[in-house]
């Protein structure tokens, strides 16, 4: 059996996401391949309760805890989840990894990229993902995003309910991080309209298939 592959989503809020996951799923589907879909911080019994804490608009934490506790859950995450279904041959789709941290708590919060390196190399050793789309938008576009979602106040967690700047911050880093892993961070302009991004989707997939 040929190993798995491990595809990652990313983004700032409001980039759209979880908007293509769902239709890679089904186009990877329809091309014969199994399919496991998750997300973080999250992923697990465990991550999920962690999740339920990084996210909540209620709670306050230091930037050096908040990378702490996702790197905790993303260790569960290759362990219980993510490592199992490669190793038999299931391709993986993360909406949101590695590259989260760099951008959130790195540009976001201000970490330097030293901790960020340690706990990657700590909780992940040489691990990365095969490939990685990168939604881009500018925080403006996001924001909008967010507000026309209809989901009432409430719904808006710890990070969403942060400053244009942040996101520029968060933005800026990603971009960072997409021109040194250029081999597998892809830039989408999630701008363009859907077809227009679904159809470079697919031409990037079948690179790897």
């Amino acid at each position: 059996m040929s190993p798995g592959k491990f595809i990652t989503l990313e983004g700032i809020d409001g980039a759209g996401k979880s908007t293509h996951l769902l239709w890679l799923e089904n186009l990877l589907e329809g091309m014969g391949k199994s399919i496991v879909a998750t997300h973080e911080p999250g992923g697990t019994l465990l991550g999920e309760r962690l999740r339920s804490i990084l996210l909540d608009s209620r709670q306050t934490m230091h930037p050096e805890t908040e990378a702490l506790l996702m790197f905790a859950a993303r260790r569960e995450h290759l362990d219980k989840l993510i490592l199992p279904a490669l190793t038999k041959g299931e391709w993986v789709i993360s909406d949101r990894f590695t590259d989260a941290s760099f951008a959130y708590q790195g540009g976001g919060r201000g970490l330097s990229e030293d901790k960020l390196d340690g706990l990657e190399h700590w909780v992940q050793g040489e691990f990365q993902p095969d490939l990685t789309f990168y939604f881009d938008v500018t925080s403006e576009l996001g924001r909008k995003r967010l507000n026309n979602r209809g989901d009432g106040v409430e719904s808006v967690d710890r990070f969403e309910k942060e400053e244009g700047e942040f996101f520029d911050r968060v933005r800026k880093s990603y971009l960072k991080r997409a021109r040194k892993f250029s081999h597998r961070i892809h830039i989408i302009d999630s701008s363009q309209s859907l077809e227009s991004i679904r159809l470079k989707l697919k031409d990037i997939i079948l690179t790897i298939c």
